[in-house]
């Protein structure tokens, strides 16, 4: 709403627009000389310390007093009055006081005023909504939306947490590129510590701040931000989601269990609590969250609707065909190719992961054509796809690729799975599982490796005894 005109004859003070008038007149006034005389006047008849003035003018910069009278001795050239009596008096060795006659008057908001208070609020829910569908065209359309509304209204919490949400799932549609958009993180980390400083007790703040310190690669500050926002808005399902994503293991389910318990059916917590019993191979519970995501997700009213989700049947398919069967993985994965023109977010590097698997699949059925297929498939989507690449790498150069190459002790844990993949596909007898328990035992903790029961080219399920020692690690490291 309207502050209230501050009036001390002729003239008048208006704190919205930052203007002093005579008689209608708009006064010269600098920034610093309007901070002084706001202050005066909204306090006129006390004596205001030059410490407190210029902790308002010059927000606690160390000044002299010389700068503090001169600012004073500008106002009242620029105050003065037929009588000549100064509005603003000095009070020896403490300070100055406003002397006028001040009278607050009250201002109602007319129609074209409070749309325009209205028009921002409005924006935000216009951005949100499109956020929440998680479609990629939806997403940009919201970042355009409060980047307009930034400009109208830059100290607005919400707002720099819209902007940085639309801009961190800017970013997630690229994360499998061979250049993602890094500058959309920055940007985004910039606007939800804004937010956070604009407003501490602002769980929507932290919550998001905690998601894009993830993905910024700052793990455990990620995790203070979120824990943060729970603590502040336990009731909020978002922030429990959002800790959810960020966290591992047993914080993981917890949180998605939370997550679940104040938004049922939600698809996503179904497939991050499935995430972590993958690791932990206990494949009947993964299943059973996967199956009740996908039912929550069956009897939404629109398909593609808010939240929808994406990697469920993708998932399903591995666990399906970790146990042998293979037809009814093959349909799961077909089911998944299904939502790629859904456009969510994910949708693009899902559908990648799945061609991936289906590979996989002929492979073991001796179609080496449609596998080959089926890899390119993947890298259409998403040129970068570390193991489609390291599959076609062996078999468009044999002779470069024997599969007797092992990666050094420290390399990546997922060039290391590359490495077991190149041999695979080679027929090398070449084992690599000792690397990769090395690799995880140095990894920080969290997430890393998760899927590696289910991968399906490697045939961990099938055959454990080699990968056992990696196997009690991704247990553990999911306890």
């Amino acid at each position: 709403m309207p502050s209230d005109l501050y009036v001390f004859e002729p003239f008048d003070l208006d704190p919205d627009r930052r203007q002093v008038r005579r008689d209608g007149e708009v006064l010269p006034l600098s920034p610093r000389q309007f901070d002084l005389l706001h202050l005066l006047v909204a306090h006129a008849g006390q004596v205001l310390s030059k410490d407190l003035l210029v902790d308002a003018a010059w927000g606690g910069v160390a000044v002299t007093d010389n700068s503090v009278e001169q600012a004073i001795s500008a106002l009242r050239r620029l105050l003065s009055t037929p009588t000549g009596a100064p509005l603003i008096e000095t009070q020896a060795r403490r300070g100055y006081r406003f002397a006028g006659a001040v009278h607050r008057t009250a201002r109602r908001a007319t129609d074209d005023a409070l749309e325009a208070l209205l028009a921002p609020h409005r924006a935000w829910t216009e951005g949100r909504a499109a956020l929440e569908t998680l479609e990629g065209s939806r997403i940009l359309h919201a970042r355009d939306v409060f980047t307009r509304v930034l400009s109208e209204v830059p100290d607005q919490a919400p707002v720099h947490v819209g902007l940085a949400n639309a801009l961190i799932m800017g970013f997630e549609m690229t994360r499998s590129d061979a250049a993602p958009d890094r500058a959309a993180v920055a940007a985004a980390l910039n606007h939800a510590r804004e937010a956070c400083r604009l407003d501490p007790a602002y769980g929507e703040a932290w919550a998001t701040l905690g998601f894009v310190l993830d993905r910024a690669g700052a793990h455990a500050d990620a995790l203070a931000a979120a824990r943060r926002a729970v603590a502040l808005e336990p009731d909020n399902w978002r922030h429990h989601v959002r800790l959810a994503y960020t966290s591992w293991g047993e914080e993981r389910l917890r949180e998605a269990h939370r997550t679940l318990a104040l938004l049922p059916g939600f698809p996503l917590a179904h497939w991050l609590a499935a995430t972590v019993h993958v690791a932990r191979q206990v494949l009947d519970e993964a299943e059973r969250h996967l199956r009740a995501g996908m039912d929550a997700e069956a009897g939404m009213v629109a398909p593609h609707g808010r939240f929808s989700g994406v990697a469920l049947h993708w998932l399903l398919g591995l666990i399906l065909l970790a146990r042998g069967a293979r037809v009814e993985a093959v349909r799961e994965f077909e089911r998944e190719l299904a939502n790629e023109t859904s456009g969510h977010l994910y949708a693009r590097e899902c559908c990648a992961n799945t061609w991936y698997a289906l590979a996989a699949v002929r492979l073991a059925d001796g179609d080496r054509a449609g596998a080959t297929e089926a890899l390119r498939q993947a890298i259409a989507r998403v040129p970068a796809h570390p193991l489609a690449n390291a599959v076609l790498d062996v078999w468009r150069a044999p002779q470069a690729h024997p599969g007797t190459h092992v990666p050094a002790a420290d390399a990546p844990a997922e060039a290391l799975v590359a490495a077991a993949a190149q041999a695979v596909v080679a027929g090398a007898p070449v084992r690599v599982q000792q690397a990769v328990a090395g690799a995880l035992r140095t990894a920080p903790a969290g997430s890393v490796l998760w899927w590696l029961p289910v991968e399906p080219l490697l045939g961990v399920w099938q055959d454990r005894e080699p990968w056992a020692d990696v196997l009690a690690l991704l247990r553990n490291r999911a306890a």
